[in-house]
């Protein structure tokens, strides 16, 4: 399928970011509080520049903003700023509690959605919600100074919302070319009486000057009321015309006075427009100089009246820069309708293709330009001293170099990437940029990313922390897809990921396979607090432990590689070598499963129909952890389909495969029958033989375990009423809870102990359907167990993603499942509120409700995966 439409021919044009994709929203949304501006001596990263600091301190690595743009380096940034002239500060970021402040860890505390934007951002609209009574900064910090077990006080609690006593401010940009950005700030007043408002849309440099000898701090002048020249010798000169307002300048640089105590470098300080606008302070350059800047506007809304102000930014100055601003705007935003309309297939219900827009808009606007340089974080640039620090984060990887915009979790709540999100977000994004996607696979995999030993890098926290391999499900999910758009496979992309993934590969089977036995552990961060303990730092006596998933994860990355190396060899024989030691790792990772310690224990328990961990005492005595949790579900992702015709084509393959089944027949009894076709020519490789399958399904369709009204829970039911205990040395416990846990393992941020996360599920539906492929419409379950209503693999797949479809639906009440109930019932009620969607990172077992950070359009973005994806 070829996308067609002026948006789909400027993405097939912008396979770099010197075109189309040069500019976008890849200004992060919160850079205060994290580990890259950390200098503190402890390492206390929330500390050292809080929210309070922020708008104070010249930051080391990036820039932050609400609704921002910025170029692909990060050069010259523009975002909006507000004030309601009651608050005691700017809104020129985003505020939130940061972990030791939330009761349920770090949590913006913000109304903003983004609404839509196209591949390239050409066109991009972002809503941000702005109280007109001070804002309740106080109390949302106070008021959450409570216990896990209680639900958050929420900035909807406060009140500042009611009666409509806000403006909603819309952000917009359109490029009319690759260096010419529009940008459009509309301001309403949804209040019943009339207020004041300031706009003040900013333009700043990032501070790269100061750590780089190499250069000098560029300039930004006026040279007209209405226009303002930037010079830097990086990226040239940029003129920014704008309709009236009042000019302000400054430098971004810190106020050491007001952090520090000590003299100030410069004269006009990064918080100079704040101090001159908010208490008339002579703290902004009288000769309109500087490398920050800001135009004025001071506004009077009536009840329900709108106001618009209008900037350009363009490489060249031009006599009427509005002339043809509105026609632009209109022609963008048509042609962004146009690719979603062609995306989208137009059978889809309107509510359901709104849902899939507006997820496929939140991961485009969730792009953010990441820098990062571990080396001279820890020892300083050149002519730069060594940072004091106690506390030498990720030493071990002084390699990791990086300076490129990327995909994030959720711009405020992890604004830095992690490796395994990354992987479901492209996922998603094949969908709608293949190149993006590809790209973004392939970037963590270079030498300046990945380990020397083959580890992808985790997070910025911690490199080093482990997460599930699910890296090569995305490059095999990317590439199919891609090929299914174009009609023909990026063998380059392929064969580029595969050789960087045999070295990951090899990194678990010699980090994680610690007795050669192909059992894996891990811990994994990933799915933190799903164990009885921290699975990281097992109790005193346990030897180790045999994960269920860790080791499934392994065979499903086993059989991924094996599927690459398949479609490889069509072109290069030589790949057939690769498959047949794929298959080899997956048979012994298979037998490996039910062969554990001197009792041979299995992973598998045949009383409880389940797959459990297993932990190994200093005694050599083995027992199994019977939790009922996703762990016991992964097994169901190691499952390929391989049709015959490929079986022909690699004839080596096939007789080496058969000569390890004939010679091996008690690897080959563990797994599925691979020598068997179905009608259709499919040969099933699976770590599940059919009984296990059905076995498993019981307990995964039973609405009492794991099926939800809303999805697959990632913890069973059943341990609400039967919490599995665990007595060595110590009293160890894990319960059901649908929604935020009480646990405060792994921070207090860790919640897999009974909600419904988007990832996990979507590979569950993802894994029902290549069951279907090869047992076809025949063989059916009971959905729900015990209901007696039979259907077959694909149809259970299409049930369970219309129960998590469900979450983004209109209920009763008319609002979105997943909203919180508010007192003042906004998203019930006020249409300003009610079409608008948060994408939460993960959602209560039991009623839906959407938990954890609102913004993670990352992998809840997989929504549109799903309605995309239904085969009625």
């Amino acid at each position: 399928m070829t996308k067609k439409g002026q948006e789909a021919e400027r993405l097939a044009s912008s396979n770099s970011y010197r075109k189309w994709k040069k500019w976008g929203p890849y200004l992060a949304e919160r850079q205060w509080g994290t580990v890259r501006e950390d200098y503190s001596l402890y390492g206390e990263a929330w500390e050292f520049v809080d929210h309070d600091k922020a708008r104070s301190n010249a930051y080391r690595w990036g820039e932050e903003g609400i609704g921002g743009f910025t170029d692909s380096r990060e050069i010259l940034c523009m975002a909006p700023a507000f004030w309601n002239g009651k608050d005691d500060i700017l809104k020129e970021r985003l505020f939130g509690l940061t972990n030791n402040q939330g009761n349920h860890g770090e949590d913006v505390k913000e109304l903003y959605f983004h609404q839509v934007s196209s591949p390239t951002h050409s066109y991009c609209k972002y809503l941000y919600k702005y109280p007109q009574g001070k804002f309740p900064y106080g109390d949302i910090v106070n008021k959450n100074q409570r216990s896990r077990d209680e639900d958050e006080f929420e900035i909807l609690d406060s009140g500042c919302f009611k009666d409509g006593n806000y403006f909603d401010c819309f952000i917009e940009y359109a490029k009319a070319d690759v260096d010419d950005i529009l940008m459009k700030v509309t301001v309403v007043n949804r209040g019943k009486q009339s207020a004041d408002i300031h706009v003040l849309p900013h333009l700043w440099f990032r501070n790269f000057w100061k750590h780089n000898e190499r250069f000098e701090r560029p300039s930004m002048k006026a040279i007209q009321d209405d226009c303002v020249l930037s010079r830097s010798v990086r990226n040239g000169r940029y003129y920014l015309h704008h309709a009236g307002g009042e000019q302000l300048f400054c430098e971004n640089e810190t106020n050491n006075q007001r952090i520090y105590n000590y003299e100030n470098e410069v004269e006009y300080v990064k918080d100079g427009i704040n101090d001159h606008v908010i208490h008339g302070e002579p703290t902004v350059n009288p000769k309109k100089t500087g490398s920050k800047f800001a135009v004025w506007y001071k506004l009077n809304l009536k009840a329900g009246e709108e106001k618009s102000i209008r900037i350009r930014l363009k490489k060249r100055k031009i006599a009427d820069p509005w002339a043809d601003f509105d026609s632009i705007f209109d022609d963008r935003i048509r042609e962004c309708e146009e690719f979603y309309n062609n995306i989208i297939d137009k059978k889809i219900p309107e509510t359901q293709r709104n849902i899939a827009k507006k997820a496929f808009s939140g991961l485009l606007w969730t792009k953010q330009f990441y820098y990062n340089d571990v080396f001279k974080w820890l020892f300083g640039g050149p002519g730069e001293s060594k940072p004091e620090r106690h506390n030498l984060r990720n030493y071990s990887w002084q390699h990791l170099t990086n300076r490129h915009v990327i995909s994030m979790p959720d711009k405020w709540e992890y604004p830095w990437y992690a490796a395994w999100d990354l992987a479901f977000h492209m996922a998603s994004f094949v969908e709608i940029d293949p190149y993006f996607a590809k790209e973004q696979l392939l970037l963590v995999l270079q030498e300046n990313y990945m380990h020397p030993n083959g580890q992808i890098p985790a997070y910025e926290w911690n490199f080093s922390d482990v997460n599930p391999p699910v890296h090569s499900w995305a490059v095999w999910n990317v590439y199919e897809k891609d090929k299914l758009q174009t009609g023909k496979g990026d063998t380059k992309f392929l064969e580029k990921a595969f050789q960087k993934l045999l070295i990951n590969f090899t990194w678990w089977v010699n980090q994680k396979d610690k007795n050669g036995t192909d059992l894996f552990e891990g811990g994994f961060l990933g799915l933190d607090n799903i164990g009885v303990f921290d699975r990281n730092h097992m109790p005193q006596g346990i030897t180790r432990m045999q994960q269920a998933d860790a080791t499934s994860w392994m065979a499903m990355f086993a059989l991924n590689m094996m599927r690459m190396s398949l479609e490889l060899a069509k072109t290069n024989k030589i790949h057939e070598e690769s498959v047949s030691k794929f298959f080899r790792h997956f048979l012994n990772i298979a037998w490996a499963m039910h062969h554990i310690g001197k009792r041979d224990i299995s992973l598998w328990d045949d009383e409880d129909k389940f797959y459990y961990d297993v932990v190994e005492m200093a005694s050599g005595v083995t027992d199994r952890l019977r939790v009922r949790s996703l762990v016991g579900i992964i097994p169901m992702f190691a499952v390929e389909i391989i049709h015959e015709d490929l079986y022909e084509q690699l004839q080596e393959f096939k007789v080496r495969a058969a000569n390890i089944v004939r010679t091996r027949p008690d690897l080959a009894s563990l797994i599925s029958n691979i020598e068997e076709a179905n009608a259709d020519g499919n040969h099933l490789f699976s770590i599940m033989r059919g009984f296990r399958l059905e076995h498993l399904l019981k307990r995964l369709l039973d609405e009492e375990e794991f099926l939800s009204e809303y999805g697959i829970r990632s913890l069973s039911k059943y341990h609400e009423k039967h919490p599995f205990v665990f007595v060595h040395h110590g009293y160890h416990q894990i319960q059901y809870e649908s929604g935020e846990s009480r646990s405060n393992m792994f921070g207090g941020n860790s919640n897999w102990r009974g909600p419904i996360w988007m990832p996990l599920n979507y590979m569950i539906v993802q894994s029902l359907r290549k069951y279907y492929e090869f047992y076809g419409p025949t063989y059916v379950y009971e959905f729900p167990t015990g209901s007696g209503n039979k259907l077959n693999l694909k149809q259970i797949a299409n049930e369970i993603s219309k129960r998590l479809i469900k979450l983004f639906e209109p209920n009763d009440e008319g609002k979105a499942q997943y909203h919180s109930d508010d007192d003042d019932k906004l998203f019930t009620k006020d249409e300003h509120f009610k079409n608008e969607h948060f994408f939460y990172e993960f959602f209560d077992g039991d009623n839906g409700r959407g938990l954890g950070a609102s913004h993670q359009t990352g992998w809840t973005a997989l929504i549109a995966n799903l309605i995309m994806e239904l085969d009625e």
